[in-house]
């Protein structure tokens, strides 16, 4: 045991090696010798090729791109700000792994995130881009026992599956589930029992203060009836499950006033908070994560995805505009 306890970190070392291709480390070695960079992540390819495509981002002519263990790191400009923008690919795991490398390897002041979500609140509809205050990871349960006294626990940190029995509530043999805090490491501080992580207030009032018109049709035979709106300071949940229940919908929108239900942003956020790197999320509403009748289409998704990429970038160019007039 003492022999494979010395070793591991040797094994660790010799698989990074492998991973890891010595060209890169000298792109890197130039890139981070210019300005800091801001962020950009998000978690679906048609999202990391809307970026590409928009026409707001201009491509490094010395460096295009770095590849670094299997992911590629577009190193360009959006509106005279330095960025470098990379695909997480989907859910928690992917997209903590993605930004670690991000903040591992490149000198980045910030993180910007932006893609699709489900709405769990009926004041938001489709094509609205939510920019959340609170992000919770909605997703670690401990399963209570069924018949057990639950009464010390906090009954609103519980879901009880006999309260949506049908035709009546009552028992279930499912008991419930009682949702679980985090454990939040950060620079310079002790380990906390978190639930919700808060967003950088200074960029969050940026958000509140953007005047960005967004898009109401998705192309010439789709449209909403109204243009869709951005919404800060609302509270968002991130689970590795694709929410498509309006009764589970309801739960988090009652019980933790979620208003809307991802599958990255509360892994993004708390990679980012832990060595105290600002970050913010954008997420455009593609569905109304059950509540429809109906799946929500295509045009819908690409309207939210549009949407949430134009508040984004106006982000990051009122972000680049008051640095300027900073220094």
């Amino acid at each position: 045991m003492e022999i494979k306890i010395q070793r591991l970190p040797l094994l660790l070392l010799f698989f990074s090696v492998l991973c890891f291709n010595p060209t890169s480390g000298r792109l890197l070695s130039v890139v981070n010798a210019r300005k800091p960079l801001i962020g950009l992540v998000m978690s679906y390819i048609t999202e990391a090729e809307a970026v590409g495509s928009s026409g707001e981002f201009v491509p490094s002519s010395k460096t295009p791109f770095v590849d670094l263990y299997g992911r590629r790191f577009h190193l360009g400009s959006i509106r005279n700000v330095s960025v470098v923008y990379v695909l997480t690919g989907q859910r928690r795991l992917n997209a903590g792994i993605t930004v670690q490398i991000l903040l591992d390897h490149f000198k980045v002041d910030g993180i910007v995130h932006y893609g699709t979500a489900g709405s769990a609140n009926n004041s938001m509809s489709f094509g609205d881009v939510s920019v959340p205050k609170y992000v919770a990871f909605t997703g670690s349960w401990t399963w209570t026992k069924f018949n057990s006294d639950s009464r010390n626990d906090d009954s609103s940190s519980i879901l009880k599956f006999g309260e949506y029995n049908v035709p009546n509530g009552g028992e279930n043999l499912l008991s419930g589930i009682k949702f679980k805090t985090e454990e939040f490491y950060a620079v310079g501080k002790s380990m906390e029992e978190v639930f919700w992580l808060e967003i950088n207030s200074k960029w969050l009032q940026i958000a509140q203060n953007l005047k960005v018109k967004l898009e109401r049709c998705s192309n010439e035979t789709f449209c909403l009836p109204t243009t869709p709106k951005v919404v800060t300071g609302l509270k968002a949940s991130t689970a590795d499950i694709f929410c498509d229940n309006a009764a589970y919908r309801q739960f988090l929108f009652e019980k933790f006033g979620v208003s809307t239900v991802d599958e990255e942003s509360s892994a993004i956020v708390m990679t980012a908070m832990s060595p105290g790197v600002p970050v913010i999320v954008f997420r455009g509403v593609s569905d109304l994560a059950g509540g429809e009748a109906t799946w929500s289409s295509t045009s819908l998704m690409d309207l939210a995805s549009i949407n949430a990429l134009k508040a984004a970038i106006e982000f990051i160019g009122v972000l680049g505009k008051q640095k300027s007039l900073a220094s």
